[in-house]
């Protein structure tokens, strides 16, 4: 009687958990893997994506996501875009921020400076969701090492969007994306081919512009990556010149050593 009723237990148990990961296993699709050049241990960012991506942000992404980490002048440090100061000061300008109070208690707006954090779109949480349906639209300073698969979790988003397959059924103001959990997402699909006048030329198709936002984000989220980069192969060398040198000390040592002893 006892063994029935945990034989009985142990079924439903099992039961119950096969539904769940059979549905969890439909809707989830590997991201598409990129071959990014910051990858890898001497992985470094490519500068003109860099700025291609900040781009793509600043005229795209920046009227809904806020990068509450970054300030302008981050833009013209080493291993980022590496924009001139005078680029930087000119990205900045453009910006109108609200600072104060001054003198009077009153608050005021000015153009932007390199010192300031990037400007959020919204004053407050409740006005980011209300202004978007009810969702609130990530901060992007770290997205891409907040979602697992990375960047290329990121990329694969920005480029999945399809028209539902027949007998899905989306409410309003939902899309559907293959590459997320459940495949509905409420951030339409902003980017289309010539969305952007690239600078340097480089044709704006829909994977370039999401390649190079990425990129972009991926240095946001980790800035000191090639710096890490550098120290590690500084270290691995040094570690293997030091075991060289022990090795060899060691032999000189024992070469003393006579072996009848």
């Amino acid at each position: 009687m006892i063994k029935s009723k945990i034989i009985r237990l142990f079924s439903l148990v099992l039961l119950s958990f096969l539904p769940v990961k059979s549905l969890y296993s439909a809707e989830m699709i590997d991201p598409i893997k990129v071959d990014w050049s910051f990858k890898g241990l001497t992985g470094t960012f490519d500068r003109a994506s860099l700025q291609r991506g900040f781009q793509v942000y600043k005229e795209v992404c920046s009227s809904c996501h806020s990068m509450q980490y970054l300030s302008y002048r981050n833009l013209g440090e080493p291993g980022g875009p590496e924009f001139s100061k005078e680029e930087v000061k000119a990205i900045a300008s453009s910006f109108e921020i609200q600072d104060g109070p001054d003198d009077q208690g009153e608050m005021f707006t000015r153009p932007g400076k390199p010192s300031d954090k990037f400007k959020n779109p919204y004053p407050n949480v409740q006005a980011a969701t209300a202004a978007n349906g009810g969702a609130y639209p990530p901060d992007m300073s770290v997205l891409v090492k907040a979602r697992k698969g990375g960047a290329n979790y990121i990329y694969s988003v920005l480029v999945g969007y399809e028209d539902p397959p027949a007998g899905v059924t989306l409410d309003e103001g939902v899309y559907y994306n293959k590459y997320m959990i459940g495949n509905k997402i409420k951030m339409p699909n902003n980017l289309i081919d010539g969305l952007v006048e690239y600078s340097d030329g480089t044709e704006s198709t829909v994977n370039q512009m999401a390649k190079d936002v990425t990129t972009f984000l991926a240095w946001a989220a980790e800035p000191e990556l090639e710096t890490r980069h550098k120290t590690g192969i500084k270290v691995m060398i040094y570690l293997i010149l030091l075991t060289i040198l022990v090795y060899l000390s060691m032999k000189k040592i024992w070469s003393r050593i006579d072996p009848k002893i």
